[in-house]
């Protein structure tokens, strides 16, 4: 149980890092260069992303404990975690190319290849830990619409 409570603390840490990180990128940009872009009607207020980001590194982080308190001996649980890591990388990619560099087309193609690697991380916990992986189901969910806004804001721009 220890192990576990530490995998989850320590993997929570790891997710918020990259979240922290992430943020820094981006708030160079939405307070400037994003507001002159057009936007789709569906587009949340700027206030809505934090929380919801937030939320969904918690949730992450709890998954990806789940999966590493399993031990990393076990081919399904190192599989598992080499996906996470590498979409957990795709996801702070996002943040520099979309704002920092400002490049929304880049920015949907490393969007939709976050999207592909996050769907095979999912396969891989359930594997491993069928709660872990439900675990990733709100944060999917909210990439899916995150590069539906990333491809409209795109197009419109």
């Amino acid at each position: 149980m220890k192990r576990k409570i530490t995998c989850i603390i320590l993997g929570i840490l790891i997710c918020s890092t990259i979240g922290f990180l992430s943020s820094v990128v981006t708030q160079s940009s939405v307070n400037d260069w994003y507001t002159t872009l057009n936007k789709p009607n569906f587009n949340p207020p700027n206030w809505v992303f934090a929380p919801i980001w937030t939320a969904l590194y918690v949730l992450m982080g709890i998954s990806v404990g789940l999966v590493w308190a399993k031990g990393f001996h076990h081919k399904w649980v190192k599989t598992g975690l080499y996906h996470f890591g590498f979409q957990l990388l795709l996801n702070g990619l996002w943040s520099i190319v979309f704002f920092g560099l400002q490049q929304p087309f880049w920015g949907l193609m490393v969007i939709l290849t976050l999207l592909a690697v996050l769907i095979l991380t999912i396969k891989w916990f359930n594997v491993v830990s069928k709660v872990a992986s439900i675990l990733l189901i709100p944060y999917v969910l909210w990439v899916f619409f995150a590069a539906f806004l990333n491809y409209k804001i795109w197009e419109l721009n």
